[in-house]
């Protein structure tokens, strides 16, 4: 229908009155034009009548003649006027009915589009209240979800509290593991790995599934993947910092001057982030660690910075601290701040032994003397300088030896307020009573660089009489990453060394076994690592196992193998950590 064309009535009724008007001027011209010719005609009857020798029935004739020729003519005109004055009113008619119909299908239109629009806004009007009914029930299971994660925090963190106080009392391990993100030499160019390792790069299998549990995505050709999941104290996603990762570590470190001793190892494969989770970002020119980001620090820096803190809210002079630096490299262990006769410092060969008493000792090392964290990070970055690297397909920057930190914190006691203490071994005393029968830290200042002499004398023994200490040590440990000599593509002296740093893995975790397994032989001197930490990892100290993994598939193989060691040293029972006693002092003297 005409009336479906969408056409504006108003527009088309215009448009057919201006046809018709100017068709109607059309004929009126028309009009005029005759009456026109028909003037001219009486101009020449005019003349006609004054022309001598016309005859009067000439004139009548012609002028009989003219007037049934006007006549014709103007009833011709007057017929096709008529003739298009009737079309004009059977095209007005039509129009007219043609307005009325697009009138009444505007009105149903209207109705139709007025009906739609109302039907929306009760459907409009019905979506708010129900959404205002679902944000009223959202909000209610927001708050109920917060009250819920609030008792969950409470009472996880009271399972927290009683694991560790269960930890302490068997004595286990406390291993966390922190997962690194995938980083650019991931992807480069030139890894030496197999064909299924190549094909998986860069995909990710390892998460941390929650704060305590590492799940781990195994596959293999033409078998379905198996998720395998593990259990630590703590577990670290790649997008946690060094900060939350020292804030677990933190508390450790108040034990130490409760009279415990701690030891903090990271362990995991070389290029998984153990060095940088315990010192820190890495400068290139000189291997030494930048402490001028202070959210990049790692465990080391900021463990002294902590122990200094804790340090300068008790008594001055009470405590000292001093450190030592080695490395332990090939299965021999090197002492990285000894000097020679110049001062410059060099590493020097030492042994360990075993004292009459059973512990680890290392004779003739350097201790330096260091009264805040900024000497002490200016001796650990000279004896970064001397620790092995050597490239390796895997790392650019690989360590090629276990680095070993150690703090001692001496406690200076009256021998009057003393009783009933247990101490260190009696050599290593008299080394210290040799520094406090001096007394004042203006003493122990000039005599800075310090070696553990062990004889005796009897200023000596005069001033253990005066003079009594306690020690607690605190050992941070990066250990040289585990390797796979495929994946790493060493040769050479790297491949000997590749070699001595899979030996005393081996060994560590030998030792481990023996321990959990309550052997009545632990194979502590099978490497130079296992004696130098006896002391640490046999139970005299609060162990913290830092694992360090690769979240890449290509490294599956040894996260998984660091994974099941993380395991193994968690159910290692060691029996309840002694406990250094602490002299009360009288009241008065």
């Amino acid at each position: 229908m005409r009336a479906r064309s969408g056409l504006d009535p108003g527009s088309v009724w215009a448009q057919r009155l201006g046809q018709l008007e100017r068709r109607l001027r059309t004929k009126e011209e028309r009009i005029v034009v005759l009456e026109t010719e028909n003037a001219a005609l009486h101009l020449k009857l005019a003349e006609y009548q004054g022309l001598a020798g016309r005859s009067t029935n000439e004139v009548l004739q012609l002028y009989s003649a003219h007037g049934q020729q006007q006549k014709l003519q103007r009833r011709s005109v007057v017929i096709h006027l008529h003739g298009a004055i009737k079309r004009l009113k059977q095209d007005l008619k039509s129009l007219r009915s043609f307005a009325l119909e697009l009138s009444k299908d505007f009105q149903r239109q209207s109705k139709t589009y007025l009906y739609q629009v109302l039907t929306a806004v009760q459907g409009i009007q019905l979506q708010n209240e129900a959404m205002q009914m679902f944000q009223i029930k959202a909000f209610d299971l927001e708050q109920s979800l917060q009250e819920v994660t609030e008792r969950y925090e409470k009472e996880k963190q009271k399972r927290r509290a009683l694991h560790n106080s269960l930890v302490e009392l068997r004595g286990n391990i406390r291993v966390h593991c922190r997962i690194r993100p995938l980083l650019p030499f991931d992807t480069a160019a030139g890894h030496s790995v197999s064909q299924d390792r190549q094909r998986n790069s860069s995909e990710k299998v390892a998460y941390a599934a929650d704060d305590e549990t590492v799940l781990v995505k195994c596959s293999r050709p033409g078998h379905a993947s198996i998720n395998k999941t593990f259990q630590f104290e703590r577990v670290y996603s790649p997008s946690e910092s060094q900060d939350t990762v020292f804030a677990d570590v933190a508390p450790l470190l108040t034990s130490l001057l409760d009279g415990y001793n701690v030891c903090i190892m990271a362990y995991g494969q070389t290029g998984s982030g153990k060095t940088y989770t315990m010192l820190g970002p890495q400068l290139e020119e000189n291997f030494a660690y930048s402490t001028e980001d202070a959210s990049e620090l790692g465990i080391i820096p900021r463990a002294t910075q902590e122990v200094f803190r804790l340090i300068s809210e008790k008594p001055p002079g009470s405590y000292w601290v001093e450190v030592s630096v080695v490395e332990v490299y090939n299965n021999e262990i090197f002492d990285l701040l000894a000097k020679d006769s110049c001062g410059k410092v060099f590493g020097v060969k030492r042994d360990v032994v075993t004292t009459r008493e059973g512990k680890s000792d290392v004779p003739l090392l350097t201790y330096e003397t260091v009264e805040n964290a900024s000497e002490f990070l200016h001796l650990v970055n000279k004896g970064l300088q001397l620790r092995v690297r050597h490239p390796t397909l895997v790392h650019a920057h690989s360590s090629r030896s276990h680095l070993v930190v150690t703090l001692t914190i001496t406690t200076v006691v009256s021998g009057d307020n003393f009783a009933g203490t247990s101490w260190e071994d009696e050599q290593t005393s008299q080394r210290l009573n040799k520094e406090v029968s001096c007394t004042f830290p203006q003493k122990m200042r000039e005599n800075k660089s310090t070696s553990s002499s062990r004889a005796s004398s009897p200023a000596q023994i005069e001033a253990t009489e005066k003079m009594k200490q306690v020690k607690t040590r605190l050992q941070l440990v990066d250990l040289a990453g585990s390797e796979c000599v495929g994946m790493s593509g060493v040769t050479g002296a790297a491949l000997r060394e590749t070699s001595f740093i899979n030996r005393s893995l081996s060994a560590l975790a030998d030792v481990l076994g023996a321990i959990a397994e309550q052997r009545s032989h632990v194979p502590y001197r099978n490497s130079k690592l296992t004696h130098l930490l006896q002391d640490s990892v046999g139970g005299d100290a609060k162990l913290l196992v830092m694992l360090c993994i690769s979240p890449d598939q290509k490294y599956l193989t040894e996260s998984m193998q660091s994974l099941g060691f993380g395991t193994r040293a968690r159910q290692v029972q060691r029996g309840q950590v002694k406990k250094k006693s602490f002299p009360v002092p009288s009241k008065a003297k």
